[in-house]
């Protein structure tokens, strides 16, 4: 690697598009490209794409960002990527389909299987996930039984990241947070299961040579040198899933210190040494980027979509208002939210707006206002979806609490932006609500990092402090954080009591 090397590319393969974002090694952002590809949903929960979009979508993003970088001073390119996803490869890594991405819930049968053949219990204290059509060996097993052929000649299973680093390099890797995402990493010896192989009637040598995410895989082939326009050499490193990544981006490396992210969905994770085995199984655990670290999460359907449905159905008066302003509504509908006071005055919002994962796992269960009365006005609606989402999210951080004396909880994402939500976190939580510079550049900048520490950049992980800055904390106001421990039980008592009422209605 040359002396002269000062940038860090990193390219986060997400739903919606790549962004490819350079970095100094002095962790400044210098700049960030966006290309977006297309997601194909049909038969009502099919989803895939394919592969060859993200391909297209990394060369068109690294031209573009090169423009005005001398590529000799690339240090090295890493990646962070959907995860639970499921591509099959033949032996010279052509794409046999498109790729059953994590949103794709076709495999309920398989779900069915494993449950039959290993049992919840056992497959979640050996990969530490429940059994869900989520993740990717429920997918690769429905191609197994539905595509008999594609299997056959399935070389390799990749997931996205994994799939660029064999167009760069020509291996087929994966590392150990992506292989986590398959739920057929042992997560207590970092070793394939053979017990969970077996019960799924897989081929293991089908599955990508295990890494960890900080390894350089290879360098930068001549052919991809050419559609890329990187230089020949260049190291590229694993990287990880997008998810674990984000862990290390939003500043959280230290064994027990946590993160929340706030988007569209929401989840809340940490950083352990060992994996968090729920009795319940409310939440689950991701192998880390950080080597010998796990990362229990737990994952929100509804978060942002509930505060976005708010604006769009609701807060019509108050998005008229911020155009006529030339504001955000979400300004505006802050404003109104302070005019509630803490508990909304008895009201309950449940954001199950599109079923959900942790902590309920039930698929069926739907969005409500408990307790509203005449007397109710339109800001303590406004109010109760923020407190819902963050008394949902609660829960897990209940679970976590349980294992380490959580103190604060960062926080990034676009939910983060407003302080009246960072303040109703704080109260509920009872914790500090840190929030860093960047909010929405956490995944690239964890992909970055791991970049700089494989190639011998920076020593361990703990640079991340080099790259992010505090800007503001809230702190729990004392007497509200008292209402809301007594709210709780009374949130979790209205969900619990509407179970029988969310089957029926998921039958008519």
């Amino acid at each position: 690697m040359s002396e002269l090397s000062k940038y860090l590319l990193a390219h986060d393969l997400g739903t919606s598009g790549n962004k490819a974002t350079l970095f100094s090694t002095e962790g400044k952002l210098i700049k960030s490209i966006v290309r977006a590809y297309d997601v194909y949903y049909f038969n009502n929960n099919w989803a895939e794409q394919d592969p060859e979009d993200w391909w297209l979508a990394v060369c068109e993003t690294t031209k573009e960002i090169l423009k005005g970088i001398d590529k000799s001073q690339i240090a090295a390119i890493s990646f962070s990527g959907q995860m639970m996803g499921c591509l099959c490869v033949d032996k010279n890594g052509r794409p046999l389909r498109k790729a059953i991405i994590w949103a794709d819930q076709r495999a309920v049968k398989e779900a069915a299987l494993l449950e039959e053949s290993i049992g919840s219990k056992k497959y979640y204290k050996i990969t530490g996930h429940r059994i869900s059509p989520s993740y990717g060996l429920q997918k690769l097993m429905w191609i197994k039984h539905n595509e008999p052929e594609i299997y056959r000649n399935t070389y390799k299973v990749l997931n996205a990241k994994d799939y660029i680093i064999f167009k760069l390099t020509g291996k087929f890797v994966t590392d150990y947070s992506d292989a986590t995402g398959t739920c057929m990493l042992d997560l207590n010896t970092y070793q394939w299961s053979e017990e969970v192989i077996r019960s799924a009637g897989i081929d293991s040598d089908k599955l990508p040579k295990l890494h960890q995410s900080t390894s350089i895989i290879g360098g930068v082939s001549e052919d991809a040198a050419i559609v890329t326009e990187l230089k020949t050499g260049t190291p590229v490193v694993c990287g990880g899933g997008d998810g674990v990544c984000a862990t290390v981006g939003a500043g959280c490396i230290k064994e027990g210190s946590a993160y929340s992210i706030v988007g569209s969905s929401a989840w809340i994770s940490m950083t352990a040494k060992q994996p968090i085995f729920d009795e319940s199984m409310r939440t689950f655990n991701w192998a880390h980027i950080i080597p010998e670290h796990v990362a229990p999460c737990g994952t929100m359907q509804a978060a942002g979509v509930s505060y976005n449905w708010l604006k769009n159905e609701i807060c019509t008066l108050e998005t008229e208002a911020a155009k006529r302003l030339g504001i955000s509504p979400y300004e505006v509908i802050n404003n109104r939210i302070k005019k509630s006071r803490p508990g909304a005055n008895g009201l309950i919002f449940l954001p199950y707006l599109l079923g959900e994962r942790s902590p309920r796992w039930n698929p069926n269960a739907r969005a409500s206002f408990i307790g509203l009365t005449a007397s109710h006005k339109r800001e303590d609606l406004l109010r109760s979806v923020l407190e819902g989402v963050t008394m949902n999210l609660n829960i897990i951080l209940d679970v976590f609490k349980e294992y380490y004396n959580i103190k604060e909880l960062i926080v990034i994402g676009g939910g983060a932006k407003g302080e009246v939500w960072r303040q109703i976190m704080a109260d509920i939580y009872n914790l500090n609500i840190l929030t860093p510079n960047y909010l929405e550049e956490a995944t690239s900048m964890g992909a970055a990092v791991t970049g700089g520490v494989g190639v011998g950049i920076f020593k361990d992980f703990d640079v991340i402090e080099k790259f992010i800055e505090i800007k503001s904390i809230e702190k729990p106001v004392k007497e509200n954080s008292a209402y809301y421990q007594k709210l709780m039980p009374v949130f979790d008592d209205s969900y619990n009591a509407l179970v029988d009422v969310y089957e029926k209605l998921a039958t008519m």
